[in-house]
C-alpha cells in the first residue's frame, strides 16, 4: 500500500494500481516507448496485488503498513513472485524490474534481503545471456525510465492532490540533463515543466480511506489530467 496520513484517516493505494498510472504515463511519453519496457513499466509493482488485497496494520506504529515499513521476509517473496508474472509477460520487462527491486540494495546486511538480490542477479545473468544486443544496448535507459515514470506516479500517489509537500520530490525529478518540475494548476490539473509528453492525458488513481478507529469510511478514484503545452 500506499500511505497518506490526515488527520482523521488513513488514505491507501494500492502499490499495482500506482504501477498502472506508471504505465500511463510511459503510454504518453514523447518519444515512443517499446513494448517490451512499457509492459515492464506497467506491471512492475503487480507482486503486491496478494498483500494489499487487505489492509494490514502495524502494532507498532497504529497505522496500517505501507510499502516503506512492510516485513522484509514477507515483501520480497512478493517481489520475487511478481518479477516472474512479468517474465512470463516478457522477459526484458522482466529484467528491468528485477534490476529496479535489486537496486533497493545497495549493501543488504538482512539474511532475506541478500538471498533476494543473489537470485534476481541470477535471474538477470539468464535474462541478458538470451538477449540480442540491442535489447542489452537500451537496458540501462529502460530501467531509467522505468524509475522515472515510477516517480512521477508516487508524486501523485504520496502527495494530495494539488499539493507538493512529500520531501522525496520537492526539487523535482532528473531526467539526463533535465530537471522536470510538477506544477499544480489545479487539483485535478498537473503540468510537468518541461513536459516529456506528446499530448495531455488523464491518470485515475482509485484509493480507500480508513479511519485511525480501522473502520473503513469510504472508496473513490482521484482523476488527474497531465498537461501538455508543448
Amino acid at each position: 500500500m500506499i500511505l497518506r496520513e490526515r488527520e482523521d484517516r488513513f488514505i491507501l493505494i494500492r502499490q499495482h494500481d500506482h504501477g498502472r498510472v506508471a504505465g500511463d504515463f510511459a503510454d504518453h511519453w514523447r518519444e515512443p516507448v517499446d513494448r517490451s519496457t512499457g509492459i515492464g513499466i506497467r506491471f512492475h509493482d503487480v507482486g503486491w496485488e496478494a498483500l494489499d488485497r487487505e489492509v494490514r496494520w502495524n502494532p507498532a506504529t497504529g497505522k496500517p503498513y505501507s510499502f516503506e515499513d512492510y516485513p522484509l521476509e514477507e515483501k520480497l517473496p512478493s517481489y520475487t513472485a511478481g518479477v516472474d508474472r512479468v517474465e512470463a509477460k516478457d522477459s526484458f520487462a522482466g529484467c528491468i524490474c528485477s534490476m529496479h527491486f535489486v537496486s533497493f540494495f545497495t549493501d543488504p546486511k538482512e539474511p532475506e534481503a541478500i538471498r533476494f538480490v543473489e537470485w534476481e542477479k541470477q535471474r538477470q545473468q539468464r535474462l541478458i545471456t538470451a538477449m540480442g544486443r540491442g535489447e542489452r544496448e537500451k537496458l540501462n535507459e529502460s530501467l531509467r525510465l522505468l524509475k522515472l515514470c515510477d516517480d512521477l506516479s508516487l508524486f501523485l500517489c504520496l502527495n494530495e492532490p494539488g499539493q507538493k509537500e512529500h520531501p522525496w520530490y520537492r526539487d523535482g525529478f532528473r531526467w539526463g540533463n533535465e530537471l522536470l518540475q510538477p506544477v499544480w494548476e489545479a487539483r485535478d490539473r498537473l503540468r510537468i515543466d518541461p513536459s516529456p509528453f506528446r499530448c495531455s492525458f488523464e491518470v485515475t488513481i482509485p484509493y480507500r480511506a480508513v479511519a485511525r478507529d480501522r473502520q473503513p469510511l469510504e472508496q473513490g478514484t482521484y482523476r488527474i489530467r497531465i498537461l501538455n503545452r508543448e
